[in-house]
């Protein structure tokens, strides 16, 4: 299937965004489950936003500039509007 890689990455950090677990308030980083297309959890780890995806758990570490770039993806492409103003 032929698709924008660029646009998948950027829908798949917004989704991710909704599993965020073990935050701590010492360390920007978090993790994420990667129930997600491998090419495209690839193409977010060779961007810098998660950490190598090829392993054996059920989640990802994502770096602090992905959370950061996630929580404005969500924000933009899922928040609806009412609550964007709030």
């Amino acid at each position: 299937m032929d698709y924008d890689i660029d646009k998948a990455a950027e829908f798949a950090l917004a989704l991710m965004y909704l599993t965020f677990h073990d935050q701590s308030e010492f360390d920007t980083s978090c993790r994420a489950w990667k129930g997600i297309d491998f090419e495209v959890m690839d193409y977010l780890y060779q961007q810098g936003l998660i950490d190598d995806p090829v392993n054996k758990n059920k989640s990802v570490v994502v770096t602090p500039e992905g959370v950061s770039k996630a929580e404005a993806l969500f924000e933009t492409l899922l928040m609806n509007s009412t609550q964007k103003n709030q």
